[in-house]
């Protein structure tokens, strides 16, 4: 007799189930054509990601007094949020904020941006992007200060084929170039970011867990419904295990208990949408408590603060 299929809702893989959720939106893209000596600010964006690919010359990415210098066919992801310089060379001269500088507007949301002294040229194309999905932002925060993916790292691999794409549409500026420009590399992002996790950059915590066959997929599916009835009978049960090898299996690959981290997330996801506009006493419904007085005792002692605190407050 044929063994029945697995329910489609049955992860295979929790891991990939949560790099699935992995989807950007794009805020602003701009072409930078720079002459030496150059150099702008990139601004700090609270809840984005800036990257920057390098399609000829060179040039400085300085972070946090971290200084790394990029090459042709390099590219550099600054997530966080965090603002940061480029430059030719060290000592360069900053022109200004990118943002405020004069530049080409191509579209509402892609422009060209010249700037420097008429020496070597250095092209780059720079982004800035944002998660699509609640979830993801708890995957990102794993994320070093700067995720630098080097071309010759990557040789034969994805990377070349699509940074060699967008430098030749940047070269050949042909009809449609910013939706194939933006599109790749709205790839390109996710695929760096998925490229650092498959090199085992992580270190202990939720995501240790999620590649644990059986306790990860508790965890993806904790992500994926945080307002189920969950107790530690279930979420053990779940796991195939018992009640006593579950809770310590878990609590020593996640650093946490396993209920204090179900509570933890439903607090991550109560924030970003209290940050959109969410109504207490919806959340408290849709998480799983019983009373939207229940919800704010727990998501005080969790966050330090009350919801009603939360709500309407950008990121």
């Amino acid at each position: 007799m044929t063994a029945a299929p697995a329910a489609p809702w049955t992860p295979v893989d929790p891991l990939g189930e949560v790099l699935a959720d992995l989807r950007i939106r794009g805020t602003f893209y701009c072409r930078a054509e720079g002459s030496a000596p150059w150099g702008v600010e990139m601004p700090a964006l609270a809840g984005c990601m800036s990257f920057h690919v390098v399609t000829e010359g060179s040039c400085l990415l300085e972070v946090g007094g971290d200084v790394h210098e990029m090459r042709a066919g390099d590219l550099a992801l600054v997530p966080h949020g965090r603002g940061h310089l480029l430059r030719s060379g060290a000592g360069a001269p900053i022109a200004g904020r990118a943002d405020l500088l004069p530049q080409d507007y191509l579209g509402e949301h892609y422009s060209v941006l010249r700037v420097g002294g008429g020496g070597a040229p250095s092209r780059l194309v720079c982004g800035v992007v944002e998660p699509e999905r609640p979830g993801v932002a708890h995957l990102l925060d794993l994320l070093p200060p700067v995720l630098l993916v080097r071309s010759d790292a990557a040789r034969g691999g994805w990377l070349p084929v699509l940074l060699g794409m967008i430098a030749d549409e940047v070269r050949h500026d042909r009809a449609g170039a910013e939706a194939v420009v933006t599109r790749l590399a709205d790839v390109v992002v996710v695929q760096a970011i998925r490229g650092w996790l498959d090199g085992g950059g992580t270190g202990p915590g939720w995501l240790r867990a999620l590649r644990d066959p059986q306790v990860g997929r508790v965890v993806a599916m904790v992500h994926r419904e945080p307002g189920a009835a969950w107790t530690l009978e279930r979420l053990a049960r779940e796991a195939r295990m018992s009640r006593s090898a579950f809770a310590s299996r878990f609590t020593e690959l996640a650093g946490e208990p396993a209920l204090r981290y179900v509570t933890r997330w439903r607090m991550h996801v109560a924030t970003i949408a209290l940050a959109r506009g969410a109504r207490v006493n919806e959340l408290a419904r849709t998480l799983g408590y019983e009373s939207e007085a229940a919800f704010s005792r727990a998501y005080k002692r969790v966050t330090g603060v009350p919801p009603v605190t939360v709500r309407g407050r950008p990121g």
